[in-house]
């Protein structure tokens, strides 16, 4: 019998959530041991692959790339979980919301620059008009909260996930 394949992806964030991941220490040992980790920024696989059984996404919807990949992922994964504060709410990349991109733009790139002030035109992706937390982009199976949420809070969720159990996590929910 083959194991469940497991991802995490890596939106608009500061990549807390995946540092609480690896806080799990030798716990992660138990879940590798019942999974494969076939996706993420411990993985060097480039394209988001398919049939995966549980997706951690950290970080909230804010640029077209973040959008075409939470798309994707939705599309591939059979239990989609909000990890942490951003994906969950938007939190931190929310708070451009009240601004505006131009304004925002312009505050980072011309009026806090002391040389060669300007818009950038290469490498940057396109900001959507708001952050979004996950579930108003895509349908989300479990929420887990937190900034970042605990160690032992992803151990028990990932826990139940691979044991078919619904998540006992207090501050989790599921549910569609």
């Amino acid at each position: 019998m083959s194991k469940p394949r497991v991802a995490t992806v890596w939106l608009d964030g500061c990549s807390g959530c995946h540092m609480s991941l690896l806080d799990l220490d030798e716990r992660l040992l138990d879940i590798f041991e019942r999974a494969d980790l076939v996706y993420g920024p411990l993985v060097d696989v480039k394209e988001f692959p398919e049939n995966v059984d549980v997706c951690l996404v950290e970080g909230a919807v804010s640029t077209d790339e973040d959008l075409h990949r939470i798309r994707q992922v939705r599309e591939r994964s059979a239990i989609l979980v909000a990890f942490g504060d951003c994906a969950v709410t938007s939190n931190v990349p929310g708070m451009r919301n009240p601004i505006g991109v131009a304004p925002l733009m312009d505050r980072a790139y011309r009026e806090n620059v002391t040389r060669n002030p300007m818009l950038p035109t290469e490498h940057l992706p396109r900001l959507l008009p708001t952050s979004q937390p996950v579930n108003r982009v895509v349908t989300v199976d479990v929420f887990l909260p937190g900034c970042p949420p605990h160690a032992d809070l992803i151990y028990t969720m990932l826990d139940d996930l691979l044991s078919g159990r619904t998540p006992a996590v207090a501050g989790a929910r599921f549910g569609r």
